[in-house]
């Protein structure tokens, strides 16, 4: 059981609404204009989950073996903290990519194959995120790939392959979901930045400083409830998100107070529950065609 335990906690499932929410709004999308299908649904959600747990291991396998991991305050890393070898490590990776790879084959196969390259893409980019000789995470460019994959990609590509084409509402939906995703990699980085400034790794909170990133953070937290006002031009019910606002400033205070580790891990699990209560909301409003 502790076994268990261990690469649950290495797999970090409070990162995982990242996976989960885009593929929802997506779904929502779909819903909306009468295009819903489920097996295309559950597979899309398929291969974020995969290429979400995916990263997260191989972010484990390669900050460990790097030694960048030593110093860090927050959840468990299998390799930094001895719990397990780097060799199983880096094949929980593969193994999650090739999960990612296989669901979004039978979508690509079924929808378009052009599909193939966004998944190529996808892979390569959680490899190399951290893993490689040159990780665009070590320089700064972390949050712009989860905005592109895991905003834009995972939301339009989701309503794409149910709906075979991508709307103005599908992209609108990425702009919110893309930023709340953003902002739980902010708020990692912010907590880490004491230990990777020293390990050198340059992440974008570590290039920006303290202060800026608490502040990037704060807009990535809010700036998606004034983005509602555009979606709601077709879809008015997207505007019930609104009734998340109390569980945005929570962690917001918690960031602008200054907080540091442990309590940013607080904020971490907040700015996930915010991630799923928004999109499940907008995916309500999205649904239903006034």
């Amino acid at each position: 059981m502790a076994w268990v335990r261990n690469w649950v906690a290495g797999a970090r499932p409070r990162t995982l609404p990242a996976a989960v929410v885009p593929v929802v709004v997506g779904t929502g999308v779909a819903l909306g204009y009468g295009r819903f299908s489920w097996w295309r649904a559950l597979l899309a959600l398929l291969v974020a989950l995969a290429l979400q747990v995916g990263v997260n291991y191989a972010n484990d396998y390669s900050d460990g073996v790097r030694g960048t991991d030593e110093r860090r305050v927050g959840p468990v890393r299998l390799v930094a903290s001895g719990l397990a070898p780097p060799r199983q490590v880096l094949a929980g990776a593969l193994a999650s990519f090739a999960v990612a790879g296989l669901a979004g084959f039978v979508l690509a196969a079924t929808t378009s194959w052009w599909l193939l390259l966004l998944g190529i893409a996808a892979v390569a980019a959680a490899w190399t995120y951290t893993g490689g000789r040159h990780p665009y995470g070590y320089r700064g460019l972390g949050e712009l790939a989860v905005f592109v994959f895991f905003g834009v990609a995972a939301v339009a590509g989701t309503a794409y392959v149910q709906m075979h084409q991508v709307t103005w509402l599908a992209v609108a939906a990425c702009v919110p979901v893309g930023l709340l995703t953003v902002a739980l990699l902010v708020v990692n980085n912010l907590r880490d930045i004491p230990s990777d400034a020293v390990a050198g790794k340059r992440t974008l909170a570590v290039l920006m400083g303290d202060h800026r990133t608490r502040l990037l953070y704060v807009a990535c937290a809010l700036i998606p409830y004034a983005l509602l006002a555009v979606i709601a031009l077709a879809r008015p019910l997207a505007l019930i998100a609104l009734v998340t606002v109390p569980l945005a400033l929570v962690p917001v205070r918690v960031v602008r107070s200054g907080a540091a580790g442990p309590a940013l891990i607080a904020a971490l699990g907040r700015t996930g529950s915010l991630l799923l209560a928004f999109g499940a909301l907008l995916t309500l409003g999205l649904a239903v065609h006034p």
